[in-house]
């Protein structure tokens, strides 16, 4: 397994940043077998984004992220969410969504071996990641044939229309605001997963496979099956599943494992 780390300048970000990247490339030799055998097609790819108040070390850290890659043989592509919950915030110029879910997949596509194909590619994260995952996903659903989502941070529920003195106890109103928008015109924007349903649906564009679970004892739980609630509803497949957990590692541990070899099954669900 090659582990890298990029710098590069992001033109979505105005800025250099950087992201790290794992790659099963370097094939064991394996005494009997011919080089034809170890030839390669091109690989899977996901763009797994971090939870809030971590970074782009948290997955290679914290989980068997490596071990999953190289067994399923994924190209994993960690960039940093810096508590931006992955969106544009286009009064700065740090426009963190077309980041991850544009840029980055062209900039590595031509950097390494990865499959152009869509349903090859795949985004995924986990509490804030895992909005951003939803969120970025479906805004650019061109690129993106799936979508694992892990103890997702579906705060739209939450915030919209939220008032002055508005706290979760993680974060704030100014917060929110800051990175939201307003919040008055939180629904029905870019920013609201169910309206990028929506959109994708009155367009006749294909909709990601979705994967998501979450912990029965998880403080995300409700925003979760809203989600699931709102893409039954709408007869958008999803595969969805709870079991006890909090919103910690050894739950995601779990679940990462399980949601990338539905990935590399065919993503059928409920399967």
């Amino acid at each position: 397994m090659a582990t890298v780390q990029v710098n590069f300048f992001s033109k979505s970000m105005r800025r250099e940043v950087s992201f790290n990247a794992l790659l099963p490339l370097d094939l064991p030799v394996i005494p009997g077998q011919s080089e034809v055998a170890n030839e390669q097609e091109p690989l899977k790819s996901i763009y797994l984004l971090n939870g809030y108040s971590g970074s782009q070390w948290d997955w290679i850290t914290f989980s068997r992220i490596r071990e999953l890659a190289d067994r399923h043989r994924f190209a994993v592509f960690m960039p940093a969410g810096e508590n931006h919950f992955y969106l544009d915030d286009e009064d700065k110029g740090d426009l963190y969504g077309q980041y991850v879910g544009k840029e980055l997949v062209e900039f590595t596509r031509g950097l390494f071996p990865l499959s152009m194909r869509r349903e090859d590619t795949y985004i995924g994260g986990l509490s804030m990641g895992g909005y951003g995952a939803i969120r970025n996903g479906l805004k650019y659903a061109e690129h993106f044939g799936g979508i694992i989502a892990l103890s997702s941070a579906i705060l739209p529920y939450k915030i919209a229309n939220a008032q002055p003195g508005y706290s979760d106890g993680v974060a704030d109103y100014k917060y929110f605001s800051r990175v939201f928008g307003d919040l008055s015109q939180l629904q029905g924007s870019d920013k609201d997963p169910e309206a990028l349903v929506m959109q994708l649906k009155e367009k006749g564009a294909s909709i990601p496979d979705i994967y998501m679970a979450c912990g029965t004892e998880d403080f995300l739980l409700d925003v979760n099956q809203c989600f699931r609630d709102f893409l039954q509803r709408e007869h958008v497949p999803v595969t969805y599943t709870e079991s006890p957990g909090v919103h910690d590692w050894d739950f995601w541990n779990v679940y990462i494992a399980l949601a990338l070899e539905w990935a590399g099954q065919g993503r059928r669900p409920n399967e």
